[in-house]
């Protein structure tokens, strides 16, 4: 744990350099740091999403969560947010542009160990599966209870082409899922489906599936807040990316299950 951070909001060049906001945090140390990427849940960039940022600097990385809506015009983040899901959402080529320059920006900061991950919960979820599909640089991904990747031909449009789920043999970094049990947006078929097409390509992965949980269940402000399960879900995230990021030790490819 890091004593002290700094952390705030910045603009940087996105997607087709458009200039969009980010919150950036990470530790006070003269220590090599590795980064991660935090892509924001469907409800928006919002006090939570820059809580994740904050911890992930208290334990050792330089986090940066850009702000995917940021196209959307000024003001109160889930004005924002509102105005971002009447227009259809972002696109899929808009979050891997945004992801790859959040990557470079943390690559090209003087303390950078040169790693990035990526953690992305909800609909950001669906979104670092996405990205660790198509960023062959990207080291780590964690997917926490990510919704549609798992989609049918109803479900796809201009924006989102082609299922997530599709593209997992490009998967090029370890992944990471952590689920509820009890969630409904991805079910316990579709993690099912997502397991059984990770192994089919012999990738690199880990899921953690939680009972007595459903969806969301880290966020410390909504009614499906789990603190056990939070807690040990976070164990794991941070035991994933010392060994990716960090480096400290060498850990299993293999399917874990709780």
């Amino acid at each position: 744990m890091f004593e002290g951070m700094l952390a705030e909001t910045i603009g940087f060049a996105g997607h087709n350099a458009d200039i969009i906001q980010a919150y950036y945090a990470r530790p006070v140390t003269a220590d090599p740091l590795p980064g991660v990427v935090v892509l924001h849940h469907m409800p928006g960039w919002d006090e939570w999403s820059k809580e994740v940022t904050r911890k992930l600097a208290d334990h050792g990385y330089a986090a940066i969560c850009p702000h995917l809506y940021s196209r959307h015009g000024q003001g109160r983040w889930d004005d924002i947010a509102a105005a971002a899901r009447a227009a259809g959402g972002v696109s899929d080529a808009q979050v891997v542009g945004d992801t790859e320059a959040a990557m470079a920006f943390l690559r090209a900061q003087p303390e950078a160990n040169g790693r990035v991950g990526v953690i992305g919960f909800c609909s950001g979820g669906r979104q670092a599966y996405l990205v660790a599909c198509k960023i062959p640089s990207l080291n780590a991904a964690v997917d926490c209870w990510g919704g549609r990747v798992v989609a049918g031909p109803e479900e796809l449009n201009a924006k989102q082409p082609v299922a997530v789920i599709d593209m997992t043999k490009d998967l090029a970094c370890p992944l990471l899922g952590i689920f509820g049990n009890e969630d409904r947006n991805p079910n316990l078929e579709q993690v099912n489906r997502i397991e059984a097409e990770l192994k089919r390509f012999g990738k690199d992965y880990e899921f953690h599936r939680y009972d007595g949980a459903g969806h969301g269940f880290f966020a410390v402000d909504r009614p499906s807040y789990r603190p056990e399960q939070a807690v040990d879900g976070w164990q794991k995230v941070f035991a994933f990316y010392s060994r990716h990021l960090k480096g400290t030790s060498a850990g299993p490819a293999s399917a874990g299950q709780r």
